[in-house]
């Protein structure tokens, strides 16, 4: 999920004036009208054609919306947002293969990835094999020992293990010598997968993934979640037309149903949220809310969480427990649990998930600040330094891309953070970048130069594994390829806003209006809002990090706020030093519930002073 305090895009208009006059905030951002003057005359029809709030009509045209597809964007729909599965190169020939193996009985491997989409991925076929009574082996690899994608002893191991058909989901695309082990065993092969793609594929029996070069599907936002259900679509189609229902008196099973697990790989992985990715979350969300999932249900009482569901949730509270297994623990708990039927090993495993995820943050508070204090001193001695490129022996792997995370958001730079093996003489690193910067486009070259071992990822996360003693050359690389580019987007760097509200006007109503533009997250961001003019009241440490206060509009109406991970920050040093005070701030709204009361609270991104000329 899009971090809360990263701006979501550069500016629109250079020449912009800046917003209530902040051109330097605590933050040192510069705030921006996230419209033009076309998109303010846009939102301005689009509310008045919708019959809404012309502050909804403004978020709706900042975020692609035309008076054409205003219905849809605020009614999204399945029906309406997916296409034909066959639109996706070779969905037909997977599709085809899987519905032999239903049919036949065969056994059926999945190969998935250790993250959020790879366990969901992993779990969706295994539900719908098990509803059509096929046996299927979930493997997931360590993420220390084997890493990323198929290996060819885990091939070999399924092959031994009876697999007929290995399914490779959320991984697969580029893994060309491990899965010629399959070919060589006469093993079919399909691949699910949406990551970037080469030019050369893996001889194998499908390859689903839109985002390889000869798909003209337009789906290449889909995470893999979101590609598989497409795929079982596709099979249970394939099977109605043999008449395998008929025949055998099985039921078809419910594929809206799986739609929770669908929008919880497709929040994680931060895949945009626009187009059937916007349906597959607005639906999925009312499908967990009806706690259907075994496994899903255990997960959310152990995080606590009581009320329904919102992206903020399965971003924040399930998709990181999830991951924890894979990053300190077992690396298959995330799909067990998915898949889980026995409430009672879904207790289990969801609170030994929950113990992983409080464990895990202990150790990346502990890593985040030993790399935050190395790379301010990188800065100090290179401020325009494009990229962070740190690593340490004493780093756990699982950790590093949290680490990059937070490293890209408080720096605003691309990051790699590498875990290093000085025994092999290799470093594995997970990579974040800013937006307008393409990073996984950057390390397909470098692993096409010969650069890495091994690497992959999307625009904005990646992967790599590379051999130690090339760490410069790579870094080299990397500045040569994005210097210009990170420099420029840095520059135009603000903070986009969508509007300004008082607190007055920020009412439950209001909240009901405003999420009808979501669901929000990657590509669809939380509208961001400016309240003028705000006194800070009662501003106080919560937590070990956070500034908690209450803000006051001139009428006396008031809103809680909170700035999470602030003390010590510029933006924490002047909410509370300021209290009592008057302050521009912005921020993203949220409702919180709490022993049945509603109540809306701000999440502060940034404030500052009013100037005098205000």
């Amino acid at each position: 999920m899009a971090e809360a305090n990263q701006p979501d895009k550069q500016d629109q208009g250079q020449g912009a004036a800046p917003y209530l006059g902040v051109e330097s905030s605590a933050k040192g951002f510069a705030w921006r009208d996230r419209l033009g003057s076309a998109e303010r005359q846009l939102g301005l029809a689009l509310s008045q054609i919708a019959g809404v709030p012309e502050i909804l009509g403004r978020v709706m045209a900042a975020r692609g919306a035309s008076l054409e597809t205003v219905d849809e964007w605020l009614n999204p729909t399945l029906k309406d947002l997916m296409p034909d599965p066959s639109i996706l190169q070779q969905m037909d020939k997977g599709a085809e293969r899987l519905a032999a193996a239903i049919t036949n009985k065969e056994k059926v491997a999945i190969f998935g990835d250790y993250d959020v989409d790879g366990a969901v991925s992993s779990a969706l076929v295994k539900i719908f094999l098990r509803a059509h009574d096929v046996e299927a082996e979930i493997y997931i690899p360590d993420r220390i020992f084997e890493g990323y994608g198929p290996n060819p002893d885990a091939i070999n191991h399924l092959i031994d293990n009876g697999a007929n058909l290995i399914l490779t989901v959320d991984c697969g695309t580029v893994s060309h010598d491990s899965l010629a082990e399959a070919t060589k065993r006469n093993i079919d092969v399909v691949v699910v997968d949406h990551h970037l793609a080469g030019e050369h594929l893996p001889d194998v029996c499908a390859i689903i993934n839109p985002n390889r070069q000869d798909d003209l599907s337009n789906l290449g936002h889909l995470c893999a979640g979101g590609v598989v259900f497409m795929l079982l679509v596709a099979v249970k189609r394939a099977l109605t037309k043999m008449g395998f229902y008929n025949k055998t008196g099985i039921t078809p099973p419910d594929l809206m149903a799986s739609l929770d697990l669908v929008a919880l790989a497709t929040i994680c992985d931060v895949v945009p949220l626009k187009g059937l990715n916007r349906a597959f979350v607005l639906k999925g969300l009312q499908v967990m809310h009806r706690r259907q999932n075994p496994g899903l249900r255990a997960l959310a009482d152990a995080a606590g969480l009581t009320t329904a569901p919102t992206p903020y949730h399965l971003g924040f509270l399930l998709g990181p427990r999830i991951n924890a297994g894979g990053r300190i623990g077992s690396s298959e708990l995330g799909a067990k649990l998915l898949s889980e039927t026995d409430e009672s090993e879904a207790l289990k495993t969801a609170a030994l998930l929950d113990e992983l995820n409080a464990e895990r943050k202990e150790m990346e508070k502990q890593t985040l600040e030993e790399a935050v204090t190395r790379v301010g001193d990188d800065i100090d001695a290179e401020p325009d330094m494009p990229m962070i490129i740190i690593g340490s022996k004493d780093w756990h792997k699982g950790l590093v891309g949290l680490v990059a995370s937070r490293l890209t958001e408080k720096f605003r730079r691309p990051s790699c953070v590498l875990a290093v093996d000085e025994k092999s003489g290799t470093a594995t690193g997970s990579l974040r970048s800013i937006v307008g910067v393409d990073i996984g486009r950057v390390v397909q070259k470098a692993s096409e130069q010969g650069l890495l071992v091994k690497g992959g990822g999307h625009a904005m996360a990646a992967g790599l594994t590379l051999e130690t003693d090339k760490l410069e050359e790579v870094r080299q690389f990397f500045y040569s390829q994005i210097g210009a580019k990170v420099t420029a987007t840095r520059a135009a760097m603000g903070l986009e806003i969508d509007g300004a509200l008082t607190a007055n006007g920020i009412t439950p109503n209001f909240m009901d209006q405003l999420e009808r533009a979501g669901p929000f997250g990657s590509g669809n961001p939380t509208p961001r809002f400016a309240l003028p003019a705000h006194r800070v009241k009662f501003a106080k440490i919560v937590g070990e990090a956070h500034v908690k206060c209450t803000l006051e509009a001139s009428d006396q109406s008031r809103i809680n706020a909170i700035a999470f991970r602030a003390v010590g920050s510029p933006l924490g040093d002047l909410l509370l030093d300021r209290a009592g005070e008057t302050l521009h701030i912005v921020g993203q709204l949220r409702r919180n519930q709490w022993n049945g009361r509603e109540t809306i609270e701000l999440t502060i991104e940034d404030a500052a002073k009013p100037s005098r000329a205000a």
